[in-house]
């Protein structure tokens, strides 16, 4: 059977692949190489086996270079794409700069006009209150002045009176000598009151005068003290109303953060006075009431002040930057994992220098790792950010640092691809996203 399907096969390979022979001739023998069906067979499946792997190869090749000229081709123009847009990003940034710059220069120029109007609202109370006092003067003066004037007149009456009857009893006791004596002090007297009367009229008149001069000028006082107080509400109503706005914008409960504020600059004192006590019983007028309220939101600009300074609402980065990756999850550099990322990176040369966000203690200033050199600073109101990767630090544990120090310079230690800073913010240790902050302050520093 095996020898009937041999010779079968034989004789279909021998129409395909008949039997060849091939000599090879030297000087002395002749031999020859016998190729059988099968072994040509072997041969022509060889051949074709390598043309096609030759052919798959080769169409692979020029796929792979075709496919890698269109992904070359698409990441030039995803980096334009991206270059385009960091262009845009870094004119938005110098733009968002010169318009913090001109809101700082707004908010100063604010602050030094409260200041002005401030005096001058103290130096128009001190100026009313001294009218004030002139005008009680005057009225008691010109009261004191109309009693003395009819006492002055009934003493006239008297004097009159008592004229007629000593004139009357001389000329019956017939007493020349003694009656022309008494005329002539009488004459004289009347002649002094006269004189002391008229003297009189004139001074309240002249009080008259005063009073209504001093009235008029209480007037325009007061108008202009209440464009002062107008000037003052405008101005600080436009000054308390961004940063009202910065800190509910990065999350922050305004009352508590006021309270909280307030609490830690409360510190009273002073020697001991007696106690002093109002017996007027009178309600306070409307200008007191407008003082205070104008009192009340300058401490309360005041205590957002110093809230600012306290809370990371900088960039640490004052030189030039680039914006590399933000909060939230990504792809891992190092392993291609997708992580959280807890902060911001601001790319930059080794050496930039870099500064603290706000007020606080210096709470860890060495290595950690993943982070290399790390710097921690502890803010009020449960803050904290972190400055990672620094090439040199310029503070030490328990160091109190403000708002704008430099603690140092931007490196590449750590966990890292290249030289930049990651920086974070953590409210009760949890981390949150730093560019809330640095946003809500775009329209106020």
């Amino acid at each position: 059977m095996r020898t009937l399907l041999a010779i079968r096969t034989h004789a279909i390979l021998e129409r395909w692949f008949p039997e060849k022979r091939l000599f090879l001739r030297s000087e002395s023998d002749t031999r020859f190489i016998r190729l059988r069906p099968h072994t040509q067979l072997f041969a022509f499946a060889g051949s074709a086996a390598l043309v096609g792997w030759a052919t798959i190869a080769t169409a692979i090749l020029l796929m792979d270079s075709i496919g890698s000229g269109n992904f070359r081709e698409q990441a030039k123009r995803e980096q334009r794409m991206y270059q385009e847009r960091l262009n845009v990003i870094s004119a938005q940034r110098d733009s968002r700069a010169a318009e913090a710059l001109a809101a700082q220069e707004r908010f100063n120029s604010a602050l030094e006009q409260i200041s002005m109007m401030q005096s001058q609202l103290l130096e128009s109370e001190d100026r009313r209150r001294e009218l004030e006092t002139g005008i009680e003067v005057i009225q008691t003066t010109l009261r004191r002045t109309m009693k003395e004037r009819d006492a002055a007149r009934t003493e006239l009456a008297n004097l009159q009176s008592q004229e007629q009857d000593k004139g009357a009893q001389s000329f019956m006791a017939s007493a020349g000598s003694v009656a022309e004596g008494t005329l002539n002090m009488l004459t004289t007297a009347l002649a002094e009151t006269a004189a002391e009367r008229d003297q009189i009229e004139a001074n309240a008149q002249d009080a008259l005068l005063q009073a209504d001069d001093l009235a008029l000028r209480l007037k325009l006082l007061q108008d202009q003290n209440d464009q002062v107080f107008r000037q003052l509400e405008e101005a600080m109503a436009v000054s308390v109303k961004p940063l009202d706005k910065m800190f509910r914008a990065a999350g922050m409960n305004t009352d508590n953060l006021i309270d909280q504020v307030r609490r830690s600059y409360s510190g009273q004192g002073g020697p001991l006075t007696p106690i002093s006590f109002s017996t007027k019983g009178e309600m306070p007028d409307i200008g007191t009431d407008r003082v205070n309220r104008l009192l009340d939101q300058m401490d309360r600009l005041n205590l957002y002040r110093i809230a600012a300074e306290a809370a990371p609402f900088a960039t640490p980065v004052k030189a030039g930057y680039r914006f590399t990756s933000g909060f939230g999850y990504r792809r891992d550099p190092k392993t291609g994992g997708r992580r959280l990322h807890q902060g911001v990176d601001f790319a930059g040369p080794v050496g930039t220098p870099l500064y603290s966000t706000a007020d606080g203690v210096v709470t860890h200033a060495g290595w950690s790792s993943g982070y290399g050199r790390l710097v921690k600073i502890q803010h009020q109101f449960g803050l904290e950010t972190r400055y990672a990767h620094m090439s040199r630090l310029n503070v030490k544990v328990g160091q109190r640092v403000s708002r704008g120090e430099r603690i140092g310079d931007m490196g590449a230690s750590g966990r890292v691809t290249g030289p930049h800073l990651h920086y974070e913010v953590r409210v009760g240790g949890k981390a949150v996203n730093p560019m809330i902050y640095i946003k809500a302050a775009n329209d106020v520093f």
